[in-house]
């Protein structure tokens, strides 16, 4: 059952793998979750689903009333109490689309703090990831950005393989590096890359030669 964190700069081409494995997956016979958390939320697009459905899917970071009764504080308040580990078990269900036998779930951006906000919103779609890599979904394929923020050491056991998707240049190689870096850091060790606009064998051995030891 692979469970799949995919990543890389911008522009590299990572939704598109997402797209493509979701398929590939779902051609098996395989049930497929896919979820977009990256800010740009362009999965929706790279899998097909017509705009008049997309336009209509809200990002769960979004559901204002839906954090606030699960967590019991209103996103983008500041201070007070609320839950660290909301139900979230209906989420999928509710809120996903599905097209072409694949389910997507958006998640959305939390607006402040950063990675490390603590905030009700960060904590309901942290809750959220772990119940869904952990589930009995036979395939979940998340695209997401560069940095970790939906990542956390509750998900690392579940995820099977990070992936990083470069292009032939510095930026996106040192973005690779530095993902590598921060999944080490919350327990996920098994990183592979995938080159993408390689137009050369020059191309490739540029990838390789900077990314030694990566598979």
């Amino acid at each position: 059952m692979p469970k799949l964190a995919i990543t890389g700069k911008g522009g590299v081409g990572k939704t598109t793998l997402a797209a493509l494995l979701a398929y590939v997956y779902a051609s098996e016979g395989r049930q497929v979750l896919a979820i977009d958390a990256d800010p740009d939320a362009n999965l929706a697009s790279a899998l097909g689903i017509p705009k008049v459905v997309a336009e209509r899917i809200t990002p769960i970071s979004e559901l204002a009333d839906l954090i606030e009764e699960r967590t019991g504080a209103r996103p983008g308040q500041s201070g007070g109490m609320f839950s660290l580990n909301p139900r979230v078990d209906d989420i999928p269900d509710r809120f996903a689309a599905v097209h072409r036998g694949i389910r997507l779930l958006v998640l959305g951006t939390v607006q402040r703090g950063g990675g490390g906000c603590i905030c009700p919103e960060s904590a309901l779609l942290k809750n959220l990831i772990r119940h869904l890599f952990a589930g009995p979904t036979d395939a979940v394929i998340l695209d997401m950005e560069a940095g970790l923020e939906h990542l956390g050491r509750g998900t690392a056991g579940s995820v099977d393989a990070f992936i990083v998707v470069v292009e032939p240049g510095q930026r996106s190689l040192q973005t690779a590096q530095a993902v590598r870096h921060l999944a080490a850091d919350i327990g996920i060790h098994k990183v592979y890359v995938v080159g993408n606009k390689i137009r050369s064998q020059e191309d490739e051995l540029f990838i390789r030669e900077h990314l030694p030891g990566d598979e």
